[in-house]
């Protein structure tokens, strides 16, 4: 890591969660200066960011496209994603940006950072929300349209107050979250993302074992490989999978974070190259088998299908494999998307403050705020497809899509070449389409 050399550093690196050089952190309470991030470390880091929630709706996703069109789209947006988050880093290197905000301020000035701060906020609590409910649905079961799905707990336990929605949370959040989160540099959550990313492919497996079981016996029936279109509703519904798949590769926000504690930062597009492969694999064989095994029957939340009987030895046991797994890969999830909302939201109410990790109070407020927030925001969501879509077709797409390709065509430093123009162009007009067909076809469903 290279230490400032001038005020204009000196004042971007404000903007940060951690100082920048290694002095600063020995200064700021952390005792010896540490070493940089490692390669692996690194992309466990952002693989648990990019593979959160957005994994259980891939199924459906495949669901309303079909299965040749779903999976195409999974893989295209892999495509895009890694080349938006090249051109951030590009962007970055001429003028010495430390995070998103500081690329998008030097591209449209204070608006365009406040507007960035202001979408990763919104995107991040809606994110956390989202995980509060799947932790909930998962252990203390969900009631869906006057139908009760159990949980865990109450599956094992029975009904009681202890193991109800609100008490469960409340102490997963302070025995597991809270000290997670107490953590100031990004790169201490290595291990705990390990383990996320491989919770989340021990539920893979699970999922792919199933299917295949089933297979063998020929109790599955061929997916439908292309989508069913009978009316001008059915059509604008096919939008609606666009947001979803993008909400799914959003981490743009954390890319910078963890350049900025690399060993190596010139490593960081190895990384997010390996980062973006790993997480499209893993979302192309969860949409493929979750598809397979239920067809039509697949749920918005793919989870809310293993709580019946899945036709095969052993279902219940699978079936708490399957929720396990994934509530406790959502569960450290939680603390890697914390950390950019609580740094943005610092950055914006108080831009010219020191370092949010040498100022314990701010940084404890922030904290607490935010897990409050979340909390509290997890009663009034009805559904995580209807969180998924409009924070997709919104904030999402801003994040992931219009933002840096606004960055490419506004060139400040005079380095885009053509094809970053032309590829920019068309990222915008493809997320700006189907974000707006998305939305009115929400909007039209929840109406009628």
């Amino acid at each position: 890591m290279s230490t400032p050399q001038s005020e204009h550093q000196l004042v971007d690196e404000r903007t940060l969660l951690l100082p920048t050089s290694q002095n600063e952190e020995a200064q700021a309470g952390f005792g010896k200066p540490s070493r940089g991030a490692s390669f692996h470390g690194s992309v466990f880091n952002l693989s648990c960011t990019v593979i959160g929630s957005g994994i259980m709706s891939l199924p459906a996703t495949l669901n309303i496209l079909g299965l040749i069109p779903g999976v195409a789209l999974i893989i295209i947006a892999a495509f895009l994603t890694e080349a938006s988050i090249d051109f951030l880093l590009r962007f970055s290197k001429p003028g010495s940006a430390f995070s998103y905000g500081d690329v998008m301020g030097e591209a449209f000035g204070k608006v365009g950072k406040v507007l960035l701060q202001s979408c990763v906020i919104i995107n991040n609590i809606g994110s956390l929300t989202v995980y509060m409910i799947i932790i909930e649905d998962v252990l203390s079961g969900s009631t869906s349209n006057g139908v009760h799905h159990a949980g865990i707990l109450e599956e094992s336990l029975g009904v009681h107050w202890w193991t109800g929605r609100a008490f469960v949370l409340i102490v997963l959040t302070v025995v597991v979250i809270v000290p997670l989160i107490c953590f100031k540099r990004i790169d201490s959550l290595r291990f705990t993302s390990a383990i996320s990313i491989t919770l989340a492919v021990v539920f893979l497996v699970a999922v792919i074992v199933i299917t295949v079981y089933k297979l063998i016996l020929g109790i599955i029936e061929a997916p439908a490989l292309f989508p069913s279109v009978t009316g001008l509703t059915s059509f604008l519904n096919l939008f609606t999978a666009f947001p979803v798949v993008v909400f799914a590769y959003v981490c743009h926000y954390n890319v910078h974070s963890i350049q900025n504690e690399l060993e190596d930062s010139r490593r960081m597009p190895a990384i997010v190259q390996t980062t973006v492969a790993l997480c499209a694999f893993v979302y192309v064989m969860t949409g493929v088998f979750g598809f397979l095994l239920f067809g039509e029957s697949t749920l918005s939340d793919l989870l809310s299908n293993f709580d019946t009987d899945l036709g095969i030895p052993y279902s219940s046991v699978f079936n708490d494999i399957v929720r396990i797994s994934y509530a406790g890969h959502i569960l450290l999830v939680y603390p890697i998307i914390l950390f950019p909302l609580r740094l943005n939201l610092d950055g914006l109410l108080f831009p010219s403050a020191r370092p949010l990790a040498s100022d314990n109070v701010r940084f404890s407020l922030f904290s607490s705020g935010i897990i409050v927030i979340t909390l509290l925001g997890a009663i009034f969501i009805p559904s995580i497809w209807v969180a998924f879509e409009f924070t997709g077709a919104t904030v999402g797409a801003l994040l992931a899509f219009i933002f840096p390709a606004c960055i490419v065509l506004k060139d400040p430093h005079g380095i885009a070449w053509k094809k970053d123009k032309i590829l920019s162009v068309f990222m915008i007009i493809v997320a700006v389409v189907s974000s707006v067909v998305a939305i009115y076809s929400d909007a039209y469903s929840l109406l009628t």
